[in-house]
């Protein structure tokens, strides 16, 4: 093999020299870099990172460097011999900080040369001029626009690796299979490297496959597993069964994994490339996650459900024979309060399920709340047919029913955790984390901020946000205020009489929540100003903090559930009025929602997988909507989240409603 790759690299030697392009090797000495090795041959540095994108970074002392001879001159750029420019497309969701980095440049010397952007925003799709400073280039970093969302290779998993020459005809897709990674890996551990050349040496993983990894014929093809992606619907997809896929694939003998390269029947028509196909797969999967769904009309599977519902009521801690004795830890104990409030809401969803004809057995049991008493539940109990778990409540408990259901793929749903949990294949976290919620409110800021007069504020505690904050709203102005503390003085300075002012204020100090309130509602008597945030702690529902001063201040902040309208919940309201004579709390209706959205996705598909292949959009109840997505190491994670806005008369309502 290793004489057969030789062959291949002098064969594109031969090939180049034929268009008569010269090329020797130069061994690297002490001292230099690939400015004076450029220099010293009279031909550019891009010349020689061409042929050795490992060039890029540190040049070891005795190393071989392939120099193509020429008798040509440098370029020159329009303005400097110094200054060279790549021209750059813009990607969804890109800004000029993004771009500043991945491309190693001041976002002012990007507008220096596309003036358009200091009174416009980056477009999708439109082309810009990135300026790089040829003297630097030996220590500068080139991102392609595929690179942006890649780790660099310091920050690497995948410890071990090995070199391998490209082939000719070699695509990444075939790479990444013969050595057993993902491309994304593949990527990530050459990010210099944007398009395979054969004769080029990048960096792989040390597993190697025995077969070949050129496609010899037209019959098959590569295909990176996608998020939410099954073996089910692949074969459905490719038209072959899911045991031929197994004798063409041996590794999927240890399950499907995001990333994972297929080998499969070949269904393209020649007029997209892969990055093409990517692309526009990505931005159908945005369109449809916009979709709100209604599954009550696409009703197929009525095979009764059986649902187990865990939580920890924690039983055995109370006397059974007293009845004062529930009523006390009911009163004191506020989990199994949760736990009761929940249920309920689970049983009415249960009735209500009835009227679509989707018929339930449910079981519940008791956790008490810990982990070994799960295991003993599962073990003791017959969950083969069980179609879904939900439950348990607390994070230690929840991860132990996965680990412990996930040999039978029996889905886990987590109900109220907003806890980030180990990664399993059958593990839905339900509850959007607090960063889920946080980048929600950085994506509303950054789509609708445009044209406003953006002001941070924040303490010290919350540095990381106010960093994130700036770097996706460059042009903002911060205030750093004293610990507790801020005069309508200090923010009148940087407040705009023209424009709408947006403050983002970032605190859980109660002291410094109150005053900065105050001083805006003040200051919003003769200056448009609308309040954020993007994490409504228990700071903001403080008795010292005004509701009306929020209420004139249009506060805004990302929220898992919303206020439900009382006219269009009146039915479940007096529902659960005539059972429990009580108004139902934010448990209840949580346990209603994900208890129906699971009922209606189980009775609309084979199975739960099944439905978030076939329905990609959002579905939405009382308070609650839910769309996951496939976290990158197994299972998946609801991603939908309200931004809840306050008005004067202190209603809430939906400020990015679909």
């Amino acid at each position: 093999m290793k004489y057969l790759l030789i062959v291949c690299f002098l064969f594109q030697l031969s090939t180049l020299s034929a268009s008569a392009q010269e090329f020797k090797y130069h061994t690297v000495e002490a001292g230099e870099t690939v400015y004076s090795i450029a220099k010293s041959y009279n031909i550019s540095e891009e010349a020689i990172y061409k042929y050795n994108p490992d060039a890029k970074g540190n040049l070891e002392v005795s190393s071989k460097l392939v120099i193509p001879l020429s008798k040509q001159k440098k370029e020159v750029s329009a303005e400097t011999e110094d200054i060279q420019f790549i021209t750059h497309t813009v990607k969804r969701k890109e800004t000029l900080y993004r771009l500043s980095k991945d491309y190693n440049v001041e976002i002012d010397e990007i507008k220096r040369f596309n003036k358009h952007l200091y009174s416009e925003e980056l477009q999708r799709g439109e082309e810009i001029l990135i300026p790089q400073r040829k003297k630097a280039a030996g220590n500068t970093e080139l991102a392609s626009s595929r690179e942006l969302d890649i780790p660099r290779a310091a920050n690497q998993e995948i410890s071990e690796t090995r070199e391998h020459v490209v082939l000719p005809k070699e695509t990444k897709y075939g790479i990444a299979r013969k050595y057993g990674i993902t491309v994304k890996e593949l990527e990530e551990l050459n990010p210099k490297v944007d398009v395979l050349k054969p004769g080029v040496m990048i960096r792989v993983g040390t597993d190697v496959l025995d077969e070949p990894v050129i496609l010899t014929d037209e019959v098959f093809e590569f295909y990176e597993v996608k998020p939410k992606e099954t073996l089910f619907g692949l074969s459905r997809k490719f038209d072959v069964s899911q045991d031929s896929l197994m004798s063409l694939n041996p590794a999927l003998e240890d399950g499907l994994k995001i990333g994972m390269v297929l080998k499969v029947p070949n269904t393209d028509d020649g007029e997209n490339l892969p990055g093409d196909l990517e692309d526009l797969a990505g931005d159908a999967e945005n369109d449809n996650a916009n979709k709100k769904l209604d599954l009550s009309s696409k009703l197929s599977n009525f095979n009764t459900k059986e649902l187990v519902v865990l939580l920890p009521y924690n039983l055995n801690q109370i006397d059974q024979d007293s009845i004062s004795s529930y009523r006390e830890a009911i009163l004191d104990d506020r989990v199994l309060r949760i736990s009761l409030d929940f249920y309920s809401g689970v049983k009415m969803a249960v009735e209500k399920a009835k009227s679509f004809g989707i018929s339930t057995q449910l079981k519940t049991y008791d956790t008490r709340r810990n982990v070994q008493e799960v295991t003993n539940i599962i073990n003791s109990n017959d969950f083969s047919s069980v179609d879904a778990v939900i439950g348990p409540l607390l994070q230690n408990t929840t991860e132990a029913a996965a680990a412990r259901l996930v040999q039978y793929n029996i889905p886990v749903i987590s109900p109220l955790s907003n806890r980030e949990m180990r990664s399993y294949q059958n593990l839905f976290q339900s509850r959007p984390t607090d960063e889920i919620l946080k980048n929600a409110m950085f994506d509303y800021l950054q789509k609708n901020a445009v044209g406003k007069n953006v002001i941070i504020i924040a303490d010290a505690a919350k540095n990381q946000e106010k960093n994130e904050l700036t770097q996706i709203l460059p042009n903002s102005r911060v205030i750093f205020p004293s610990e507790a503390y801020l005069s309508a003085e200090k923010i009148q300075g940087v407040l705009s009489k023209t424009q709408e002012n947006w403050v983002i204020l970032e605190s859980s100090n109660i002291g410094l929540i109150s005053s900065t309130t105050s001083a805006l509602n003040r200051l919003a008597r003769e200056h448009q100003i609308k309040l954020f945030t993007t994490n409504r702690n228990s700071g903001f529902e403080d008795d010292v903090v005004d509701n009306e001063h929020l209420g004139r201040l249009n506060f805004h902040y990302p929220s898992v559930d919303k206020q439900y309208d009382d006219m269009m919940t009146e039915e479940f309201i007096e529902d659960y009025k005539e059972q429990f004579n009580m108004i139902p709390n934010q448990y209840v209706v949580r346990g209603y929602d994900l208890t129906l959205d699971i009922l209606l996705r189980l009775a609309s598909a084979e199975d739960l997988y099944d439905s978030f292949e076939k329905y990609t959009g959002f579905t939405e109840y009382h308070e609650n909507k839910f769309h996951y997505t496939s976290k990158r190491n197994g299972g998946f994670y609801n991603d939908a989240v309200y931004i809840m806005s306050l008005d004067e008369e202190l209603n809430l309502k939906v400020a990015n409603d679909q």
